[in-house]
């Protein structure tokens, strides 16, 4: 059995029963505060139901003509004594329990957003930002709103309904009773058939509203490429079109839960009635005083708003169990890349890397096959090839995005399957292409890298990036926000953050992943020197299509169609008169003496060769 308390039931996904289950742990551990709730519950249910009782007991005692000695002053002070019972139990109750909603809400919500971080590449690459961040939200808060309407509303009501028929029961003759229960079991029935009918038109302003949303974010987070086109009215067209089926759906559900609303209350008002006609009745005929009927009356009417709550509950509760299904469907995402029971972390000695007849898939297409390739301790590797030959999945192999399908990658002699990602990741720093950065301050971007680093540190990972002095030189300095993903920066700013951050992490391995891609011929060769440095004593994992920016590695190997064709020095490679030497051939013909020349001429943006129409 798991010992995960969110771990899915097998076999009953999605139903009510095992979204509470995967609830209860949490709920449990606060048993102490929800055992003192359900007590004050408790007490202001019973305060609740007496009050009716002292009322008939004053007003049998009124029936005679009051005098001084006669009015019954205990009554009233007990009467008034419980109803400001009732009421402070109830804001007692509210306090004692809003750590536990709070609390629930934060542990479950965590535990989601800490899973979509373990879930692997290939899911985050499919996933809409939108859709997921509104799914969290909305589960979230249908967590405190489901436990408190099942601890506090649902259980205290049937205990009131209880206690009042047993008073029916033993204080008047059956009919009272028989009434009060068919017109729950009338009520019951219709609010079921309705709400599940009803349900359907949620569920669709559920997708709905996700998907307007989703539609929001992904063209708000791409607004520099709508600008390019000039598609501002294409993308307000395609989000009209979102809310017009979300406009659509919240109508047919607002019409559906008025249609509901209509048939409870006129079930409510038939048994109301019935129950007042059978109580005047006794008045009439002297079998009950005028306090009888004023005691009935008052049930009468404690009784409608719990009845026409318990629709409401469940209705809403049937909304809030469709918003957990979606929140759970997420925790339920298999975690591709998990480590072992029992698995150590990485020893890192000299850094030395190896792939031993690694072969990987996406899919049905093969991406690697056979690959043979050692990076000695300190040394560097460069690995060029056009566009799809499997540059970037040797680096996501090495970092662990993904295991292998055949072979192995190790470090040290250690099996990365055997070890704990958490502890491969931390010994490794990536300085990708493209740059994405919070929307914080420059600060915060650089020392994410090691967010304990000392400040001092931070502006020496700068200085060796070459982005201190630009920095300094703005008004607000290090504090200085980069806007959203970093779009106040330009590309060369923001790749040279990149490399602060990475410098920062001080890792054992480094792959640079054409990480000067964006810069000048002339900010690229101050930084290629200040990789170079950092480089030292390091093993580097290089994945470049300029050749001019691998000439000095140790290494340099060229892969096609997921295959080694050639490796050596770039003077080995020259000398072979192979593909490298075609291709620097080629580069020196298109741009002579320059830097910036790609070493294909489809080669403008690697797309990743794991993942089609996504760039490396």
């Amino acid at each position: 059995m798991s010992d995960d308390p969110f771990a899915p039931t097998p076999g009953a996904s999605g139903s009510a029963l095992t979204v509470l289950r995967r609830l209860l742990p949490t709920v449990w551990h606060y048993r102490g505060r929800v055992l003192a709730g359900l007590a004050l519950v408790l007490g202001t249910k019973l305060a609740m139901v007496g009050m009716p009782l002292l009322l008939k007991q004053l007003i049998d005692a009124l029936g005679q003509k009051p005098t001084v000695l006669t009015v019954p002053a205990a009554l009233l002070m007990a009467y008034g004594a419980l109803r400001l019972a009732s009421a402070l139990l109830q804001e007692i109750r509210t306090v004692v329990f809003a750590r536990v909603l709070a609390r629930s809400a934060r542990e479950v919500g965590l535990r989601v957003f800490a899973h979509l971080h373990a879930l692997s590449l290939r899911f985050h690459l499919d996933r809409r930002t939108g859709a997921i961040g509104r799914d969290l939200e909305r589960g979230m808060g249908s967590i405190a709103e489901l436990l408190d309407t099942v601890l506090y509303m649902v259980v205290p009501t049937l205990v009131e309904l209880g206690l009042i028929l047993a008073v029916l029961l033993i204080g008047y003759d059956l009919s009272f009773a028989a009434i009060t229960v068919l017109t729950l079991g009338v009520y019951m029935a219709f609010t079921y058939r309705m709400t599940e009918w009803r349900l359907r038109w949620y569920r669709e302003m559920n997708e709905a509203n996700t998907e307007a949303s989703a539609s929001s974010v992904d063209s708000l987070l791409n607004y520099e490429t709508v600008k390019y086109f000039n598609n501002e009215a294409f993308e307000a067209q395609r989000f009209d079109r979102r809310l017009r089926e979300l406009e659509d759906t919240s109508v047919r559900s607002l019409k559906a839960a008025s249609l509901m609303g209509i048939g409870q209350s006129a079930i409510i008002a038939v048994g109301l009635t019935a129950l007042l006609w059978r109580a005047t009745a006794g008045v009439v005929d002297g079998r009950m005083s005028l306090g009888d009927l004023v005691l009935v009356n008052a049930y009468l009417l404690q009784l409608a708003a719990p009845l026409s709550y318990l629709g409401v509950v469940y209705r809403e509760g049937k909304q809030m169990l469709a918003n957990l299904e979606r929140m759970f469907a997420l925790l339920d995402e298999p975690v591709e890349v998990r480590d072992r029971p029992g698995a150590p972390a990485l020893r890192v000695g000299g850094g030395e890397v190896r792939f031993e007849n690694v072969s990987f898939r996406y899919g049905e297409r093969e991406i690697l096959a056979g690959i043979d390739l050692t990076i000695p301790s300190g040394r560097t590797v460069a690995v060029v090839g056009s566009t799809g030959a499997g540059k970037s999945t040797l680096a996501r192999l090495l970092y662990r995005h993904y295991d292998p399908d055949g072979g192995r990658v190790l470090v040290d002699g250690q099996d990365l399957r055997e070890v704990t990602a958490d502890s491969l990741r931390r010994r490794i720093g990536v300085v990708p292409q493209d740059t994405v950065l919070f929307n914080e301050s420059l600060y915060y971007n650089i020392a994410y890298g090691r967010p304990d680093a000392s400040r001092e540190e931070v502006l020496e990972a700068a200085r060796a990036a070459r982005i201190h002095d630009f920095i300094q030189s703005l008004p607000q300095g290090y504090d200085t926000g980069v806007g959203e993903r970093g779009l106040k920066l330009s590309g060369g700013e923001k790749q040279r953050i990149a490399i602060a951050r990475t410098l920062l992490k001080r890792p054992a391995i480094l792959i640079f992943d054409e990480a000067t891609s964006a810069l000048d011929a002339h900010t690229e060769n101050e930084i290629q020197r200040e990789l170079g440095q950092a480089a030292q004593g390091r093993t580097a994992l290089v994945i470049a299509h300029r050749l001019s920016t691998v000439v000095d590695a140790d290494q340099i190997v060229v892969l096609e169609a997921g295959r080694i064709a050639e490796r050596g020095s770039h003077a080995e490679l020259l000398a072979a008169g192979g593909r490298y030497a075609a291709l620097w051939t080629m580069q020196q013909r298109r741009a002579p003496g320059a830097a910036h020349t790609d070493i294909g001429a489809d080669a403008e943006d690697d797309a990743d060769e794991s993942i089609p129409a996504l760039t490396d």
